[in-house]
């Protein structure tokens, strides 16, 4: 019987959805070892990726610990959290809360802020309509978020995995040439985090 942990491998890139997964485990404090996928020259791609993430996405772990394969960054969330029972309330009440704004992360800001990025980015050809489109979305959701931070501290009040599972892709917002000087609890919000050591480390891996 051993006592303590046995180690995760992290598979990753520079990307915000990676970068919510070793924020995740950076505040959980678990061992994790990192392999990174370099999504640029197609190592996304190769057999011994695609046996671990049949989807060839970043990220995905291996948890040498209950010998479970986790792909999809919110699944690792919350399956991360379930093993530590930290940062995703039991109650049903906030439990669903935290796992609301997690879904709206996934469903909405990453793909929104993402085309965005994309668009504005790294698209050949620069297309008015898309980056407008795409702009608009992202300052909508903006706002959304401003607006629940405007009564909460964190997005569902505590810190737990719906800020972790943002808060990379609000990070973008430079990026995207953007500002949050209109969105002053987003602004706030995003200060906060940040200057969480954990997220600091979490950000720079790999």
């Amino acid at each position: 019987l051993h006592l303590t942990p046995l180690m995760i491998d992290l598979y990753t890139f520079t990307t915000p959805n990676g970068r919510k997964a070793s924020i995740m485990l950076e505040e959980l404090g678990l061992p994790y070892a990192v392999h990174v996928i370099d999504i640029t020259k197609g190592d996304q791609f190769t057999p011994e990726f695609v046996a671990i993430n049949p989807n060839s996405k970043i990220p995905a772990i291996v948890d040498h610990d209950t010998a479970m394969t986790v792909f999809e960054s919110g699944a690792i969330l919350i399956y991360l959290a379930e093993k530590t029972g930290r940062l995703l309330p039991t109650d049903q009440k906030n439990r669903f809360l935290v796992l609301e704004w997690l879904m709206l992360q996934m469903a909405s800001v990453g793909p929104m802020f993402g085309q965005l990025n994309h668009f504005k980015r790294f698209a050949p050809e620069k297309i008015p309509y898309a980056i407008e489109r795409y702009e608009k979305e992202t300052l909508r959701l903006y706002g959304v978020l401003d607006k629940q931070l405007s009564s909460h501290e964190f997005i569902c009040g505590e810190y737990s995995i719906a800020d972790i599972t943002t808060f990379p892709w609000v990070a973008s917002y430079e990026f995207q040439g953007l500002t949050l000087d209109n969105h002053p609890h987003l602004k706030r919000w995003f200060a906060t985090i940040q200057a969480r050591p954990a997220v600091q480390k979490g950000m720079k891996v790999p």
